[in-house]
């Protein structure tokens, strides 16, 4: 009997990816909790698996993978599903668009957020830069959405699934708004929400007493930068 996959998580964007990857497949997984408001993260067990600290890895037959992009395809490639066209040029569109979603949506929506929400005063032109980032790219994911019902076009996919989890974090950023203006992301982002997978992502917070409060604890294990001159 094959042994389930350890899935290391918390409720945060990037491990949501990879719930809805195994909760759509039905992969038996262990839920391992990591608790990055209180620095877990960072511990020396958790770093083993992934040495740059973060959420989400899973060790899947002996075999630790960490970065949610990395995840996906190993995972879409290991039960071949949710990998859409498999022709070359579909399996192309399918790496540029989740790729796109890695090194864009992801890393510009999370600073966005960070420097609306969490950044010391002052801090203006990153404030400014990172949001105008994070709606241009957003903007790039709606226009393409307005042609077709998912990322790849009729099938859904581990692209569809990438952007999901990152949706949350767009309304953080600009407020129940963001959904009339990017009205082909929030018709996407419903209609995955409706599916039974999501459904049971969504339920999967209370089973762990995750720590909700941003105190000292909070800002020194998710920024260990501290300030300038610190």
């Amino acid at each position: 009997m094959q042994q389930p996959v350890d899935f290391y998580y918390h409720p945060t964007p990037n491990p949501s990816k990879v719930a809805l990857f195994l909760e759509e497949t039905g992969i038996a997984y262990r839920l391992v909790p990591v608790d990055v408001h209180k620095g877990e993260q960072h511990l020396a067990s958790f770093k083993a698996i992934n040495p740059n600290g973060k959420v989400p890895a899973i060790v899947d037959e002996g075999i630790a993978i960490f970065d949610s992009s990395a995840i996906l395809l190993h995972l879409a490639h290991k039960t071949g599903d949710f990998l859409g066209d498999r022709s070359a040029a579909g399996q192309a569109q399918l790496l540029s668009w989740l790729m796109f979603i890695a090194s864009g949506i992801g890393p510009f929506t999370g600073q966005a957020v960070h420097f609306t929400h969490y950044a010391p005063a002052g801090q203006a032109y990153a404030l400014h830069r990172y949001r105008f980032e994070a709606e241009r790219h957003w903007a790039i994911i709606d226009e393409h959405l307005a042609t077709r019902p998912y990322m790849l076009g009729d099938d859904y996919s581990i692209v569809d699934m990438a952007l999901w989890g990152w949706c949350r974090g767009l309304a953080y950023l600009m407020g129940e708004d963001a959904w009339t203006r990017f009205p082909n992301v929030a018709r996407l982002y419903q209609q995955i929400n409706a599916r039974p997978a999501a459904l049971r992502v969504a339920e999967l917070p209370a089973r762990f007493a995750f720590k909700q409060e941003t105190d000292e604890q909070t800002r020194a294990s998710l920024f260990a930068h501290g300030l300038p001159g610190q």
